[in-house]
């Protein structure tokens, strides 16, 4: 499906599917060379009535032409009445034909504004639709790629690739295509005028070819390292910034500096050379132009000389040569933005080549609503690139409706287990099953809509509280919103805002204290009306007398739901009808608070240290 060879094209064939567009752009850009073209035709008889090489006016020029050409006999029979309305004073023929040229220029001037107008539009388009592509893509990744390259890296390729593709996509359709079709609309004229000169002239291009190739190469190779340090200085600053309160605390602006400087440095470094090596492309096209005109001024001599050729005929050439050489010459610098944009669309396409999850299991069928068990059988589970196992030997199972607790230090694999479970992660070996079927032969979408997850650092986004909780759930409406509000206990400190539930928050939900957030995040959690709900540090950040009010509200909410909890309170650990112990990734013991404080050394170390407070 994705052909790494060619990156920049793969994209630049999605330009293709705007039908109009691309019409529009390949129109209006031959509309555009054409006035060119036509423009040099006409300064032949410019040049003739100018230097006054013939004693002839532009009527009878005219009427040579006509007679000359054997296919306008059958259309004009009186060459001489068809060009009696043009002058026979020179100064009026010359003046006619620079009106001509006008006119000729406001025409080509329209059609490359709108030929620039398509080509843009159509570039913008594109790069939109692929960047919601990419975006889409990349949260339907699977988690571990996810966390493997980091969000800084993700969001640099869908953001700062995708602009650097703009760029090669605008230098394609608005820039090459105008200077090609003007080019070879000048060339065509220049063999027109003398086809000696023009053969010699594209003699030479495959040397240029074969230049522009290799300085393309060092282009792409340096394009692709400079995107990389990027990406760096991005995630520098990005770890900086996020745990700046971390980052003051430890005295460690220093070293947060020197890490960015770093950074900076090699980002420097990578672009200088990648700009050197643009550079290059310029002044090699011009010494090469140089030793071509050498070249043509030599034939053209000799041809004179013996008799060969007109001045005329010389100068008129080597002028639509030269339109020839000034409109393909900056496509040196176009080819080079293209080159550059194979990078960033490289890098772009290894994200695309990444499977999304789920996309085998959409013909599947929906997993019923859980209703009979939990089971966790021969569970092994290893993190890539891990050396070690996560999980192994689990075998677990919970009944519907049961609440049950995970315990362990930290490390232990609490949080990883309750992930199998949402297939954030599939076990290495073994199964999970909901109601004796493998979570695995059903649509993943069903299973996540059972599942509500409330984790210790939940997702906020810049917008209003209600947005929030209704984040992910926007089908809901007003009643089933302010209910949910009601059970989590937030709707105390709602009322005490300015604007109540359509108070905005800032990014990461700034300006609420940790217990609040938690409880918008139990409220959004509750509002999925999910079969399992899965307390991931639920109740840490949460002081005493809230923690009693939501528990109140979890264990009225609960009834006839399975709850798992991963539990650092006492409090939480007690409600719970059985109590996992985990260690070093392995089931320890399982029992009630008490059974567990008389047989289980490790969780009684736990309760006495205060790791269970």
């Amino acid at each position: 499906m994705f052909r790494r060879s060619q990156p920049f094209w793969f994209f630049a064939k999605r330009m293709l599917r705007r039908r109009r567009l691309v019409t529009g752009t390949i129109i209006f850009s031959i509309l555009s060379a054409g006035g060119l073209a036509a423009g040099l035709m006409a300064i032949g008889p410019v040049l003739e009535l100018m230097l006054g090489i013939r004693s002839e006016n532009l009527q009878s020029l005219a009427r040579g032409w006509l007679t000359a050409q054997e296919w306008t006999r059958s259309i004009i029979s009186d060459p001489a009445a068809a060009t009696a309305w043009i002058p026979s004073d020179r100064l009026q023929g010359v003046a006619l034909l620079m009106g001509g040229l006008c006119i000729l220029s406001i025409f080509g001037g329209i059609a490359n504004y709108l030929h620039q107008s398509c080509s843009l539009t159509l570039s913008a388009v594109t790069v939109a639709e692929i960047r919601l592509i990419a975006f889409q893509h990349a949260i339907r990744l699977p988690l571990g790629p996810m966390l493997r390259r980091g969000p800084a890296e993700i969001v640099s390729r869908i953001s700062r690739d995708t602009a650097e593709i703009e760029r090669g996509f605008t230098a394609l359709t608005s820039k090459v295509l105008a200077q090609l079709t003007k080019g070879i609309a000048a060339f065509a004229v220049a063999v027109y005028f003398d086809w000696r000169l023009t053969i010699a002239a594209i003699v030479v291009a495959p040397i240029l070819v074969a230049v522009l190739r290799r300085v393309g190469k060092r282009i792409r190779r340096s394009t692709s390292q400079a995107l990389k340090q990027q990406e760096d200085i991005l995630r520098v600053s990005h770890e900086s910034l996020s745990g700046l309160r971390g980052i003051k605390t430890a005295t460690a602006e220093a070293t947060a500096f020197r890490r960015f400087a770093r950074a900076s440095r090699a980002l420097l470094n990578a672009e200088l050379t990648a700009r050197s090596a643009r550079a290059l492309s310029g002044p090699l096209v011009e010494v090469l132009a140089i030793f071509v005109i050498v070249g043509l001024v030599l034939i053209a001599a000799n041809e004179i000389i013996n008799g060969r050729m007109s001045i005329e005929r010389f100068i008129l050439s080597l002028a639509a040569l030269g339109v020839a050489g000034g409109n393909l010459r900056p496509l040196t610098g176009l080819l080079n933005d293209i080159q550059s944009s194979s990078a960033p669309a490289e890098r772009l396409q290894e994200i695309f080549a990444i499977p999304v999850e789920g996309r085998r299991e959409q013909d599947l069928p929906a997993l019923p609503r859980h209703s009979k068990s939990i089971q966790f059988e021969g569970i092994r589970f290893r993190y890539e690139g891990a050396e070690r196992d996560a999980l192994r030997d689990i075998n677990l199972t919970v009944k519907h409706g049961e609440f049950v607790a995970l315990v362990g230090p930290n490390g232990c694999g609490k949080t990883t287990l309750a992930s199998l479970l949402c297939r954030l992660f599939d076990p290495t070996d073994g199964s999970v099953l909901l109601d004796r079927t493998d979570i695995r032969a059903g649509n993943l979408q069903s299973l996540r809509r059972q599942v509500g997850v409330v984790a210790q650092e939940s997702t906020f986004i810049r917008g209003t509280i209600r947005e929030n909780v209704m984040f992910g759930a926007d089908d809901i409406d007003a009643v089933a919103v302010d209910r949910a509000l009601e059970l989590s206990h937030a709707k105390a400190f709602i009322a005490q805002l300015p604007k109540g539930i359509e108070s905005e928050l800032g990014e990461g939900g700034s300006g609420l204290s940790g217990g609040q957030k938690q409880r918008l995040a139990i409220a959004r959690a509750l509002l999925r009306d999910p079969s399992i709900l899965v307390l991931d540090e639920a109740t840490s950040q949460i002081d005493a007398e809230s923690e009693a009010q939501i528990a109140q509200a979890i264990e009225g909410f609960c009834a006839g739901r399975t709850v798992i909890a991963i539990a650092h309170r006492l409090s939480t650990v007690r409600r719970a009808d059985r109590i996992i112990v985990m260690d070093e990734g392995r089931i320890l013991d399982i029992g009630t608070h008490s059974e567990l404080l008389q047989r289980c050394t490790l969780y009684e170390r736990l309760a006495m240290s205060g790791a269970i407070l």
